[in-house]
């Protein structure tokens, strides 16, 4: 399967001292892609469970160069895999820029629960989510 692709942008404030963007706003532009693809796109095909209640339990990220705000817009492609009864992982590269030959930057993978907020425990992913991870499944 193909991946889900988003794209992020960098901002300038995005920078530390060392003129590359921040461990930690990588973390946030990987954050900006899932949601593209867990909330906004899930939504729009009709699978709104995940903004119910969902939440990063693991979370893994190598670095393979730095990033600059030169970037300006970075492309990020997600599969999905290790599906359980109520998690699965995203696996994530990032593109050093907007286009599929950019030099890869970082790659990442957050384990994510679906939970249910009021009763504060973990709920079986729907039938419904399964298909839509399913669609990309490394």
């Amino acid at each position: 399967m193909a991946p889900f692709i988003a794209h992020v942008a960098v901002r300038w404030t995005d920078q530390d001292v060392f003129q590359h963007v921040n461990h930690a706003v990588t973390v946030t532009l990987l954050e900006e892609a899932r949601i593209q693809l867990v909330f906004d796109e899930a939504a729009e095909e009709g699978v709104p469970g995940f903004a119910a209640g969902l939440l990063v339990t693991g979370l893994s990220v190598d670095y393979k160069r730095q990033i600059s705000y030169r970037s300006r817009r970075l492309r990020v492609a997600m599969t999905v895999d290790d599906m359980r009864a109520a998690a699965f992982r995203i696996r994530y590269v990032m593109h050093d820029g907007p286009g599929e030959g950019d030099t890869v930057a970082v790659t990442a993978e957050t384990r994510l629960a679906t939970f249910d907020l009021a009763a504060q425990r973990p709920r079986r992913l729907t039938a419904e989510e399964r298909e839509f991870l399913g669609r990309w499944v490394a």
